[in-house]
């Protein structure tokens, strides 16, 4: 082996290093802010009690014993909603950083190209005419209900986006607008349905609208975890590939890659993780964009690395905005996707300068 090869080796090494200990570190401040989340509320208890509420639930549960206060807030109303926040921020981030790896586009995310607002309005459709459709087909229930239309209207818009990105002179300028028409046209969608529905359809449409964790529940965390992790699984295992990808379609067709198939099923299963979080959570920005730009300024552009750190680093995003939507104004809470505009805001005016500051340089 060479000089050259071998300060290569080890530079290779000392990277794969370095991504696993950021990686690491962004776990154990996920866990950290699970742990802080349980605890943070109007109701306070001790991380003691805490734990052992939930060794109770899961090694000496006794169906017939009535619950607690304690174990009620615990197991049925925090747990549920930080699980639900943790896997929303996980399937809002992968799918951002994913979308951008397949359309080599930094401003893409599901926010940007108007999945979000697509996916409300298949989410609204189901709220208001789920009732007929859950009659007429029994063996569809409510939440499948929801879950379906706002997939199957995301995909659509991102369908669109596909289209677009194919043509020839398509720029990312052109995207991001595509994106911005879209989601105009579906929110005009979602308001129409809010003027024709009855009070109690309006009432949710609007607090679903806004972004948060309330409808929060183990019936949507069961619906939500299973297609987060297979979806996120399936994209990990295609980073190889992602990573070939950003080389050029020529080169990654060169190497092996059916790059048409790629970005279609890559987009498919983007799709189908945000939107099956965005139909309970309701519209949440900013994160998918956020989180990758993060972990690339941190580990690089390492798919194999970047997926798993933006899907924590999301998760940490969206669980610390939540638990301070709920707590900064104890006893009342306000929208998730009120902060997460403000950090949004904030945080893209700093790449603005910073990217300004470097063309000055």
């Amino acid at each position: 082996m060479t000089d050259s090869e071998h300060s290569s080796t080890l530079h290779y090494f000392s990277h794969k290093r370095r991504n696993l200990v950021v990686l690491f570190l962004f776990v154990l401040i996920l866990f950290a802010s699970f742990v802080y989340a349980l605890q943070a509320g109007s109701y306070a208890l001790s991380y003691g009690h805490i734990f052992d509420i939930i060794v109770q639930a899961l090694f000496h549960s006794d169906d017939s014993a009535p619950l607690s206060a304690e174990q009620i807030v615990i197991l049925g109303f925090r747990l549920p909603r930080i699980m639900l926040a943790i896997l929303t921020g996980m399937s809002l981030a992968v799918a951002g950083c994913v979308m951008q790896a397949l359309l080599r586009n930094p401003l893409v995310s599901p926010f940007t190209l108007g999945l979000s607002s697509a996916a409300s309005f298949g989410a609204a459709v189901a709220i208001v005419f789920g009732a007929a459709l859950t009659s007429v087909i029994p063996i569809l229930s409510e939440n499948a209900v929801i879950v379906g239309f706002a997939f199957l209207f995301g995909w659509l818009s991102v369908l669109f986006i596909y289209a677009i990105s194919k043509m020839k002179g398509s720029s990312s300028v052109t995207l991001i607008l595509s994106g911005v028409v879209i989601g105009y046209i579906f929110t005009a969608g979602v308001m129409v349905l809010k003027y024709i529905t009855n009070d109690e359809k309006l009432r949710e449409i609007t607090l679903w609208l806004m972004g948060g964790m309330w409808g929060a529940n183990w019936d949507a965390v069961l619906v939500v975890a299973p297609i987060t992790l297979v979806c996120l699984l399936w994209l990990e295992s295609k980073a190889w590939d992602l990573n070939t990808l950003s080389a050029g379609d020529d080169v990654a067709k060169n190497l092996g890659v059916d790059v048409e198939w790629l970005r279609f099923t890559g987009l498919f299963v983007s799709t189908l993780a945000s939107s099956a979080c965005l139909a309970f959570t309701g519209i949440i920005g900013f994160i998918g964009l956020m989180a990758p730009h993060i972990g690339r300024m941190l580990i690089g552009n390492d798919n194999r690395y970047l997926i798993p750190c933006s899907a924590c680093i999301g998760a940490v995003i969206l669980l610390l905005s939540d638990t301070v939507a709920r707590t900064i104004f104890m006893p009342v809470e306000i929208p998730v996707g009120v902060i997460m505009y403000i950090i949004g805001g904030v945080f893209f005016m700093f790449l603005i300068l910073r990217g300004h500051h470097r063309v000055m340089q």
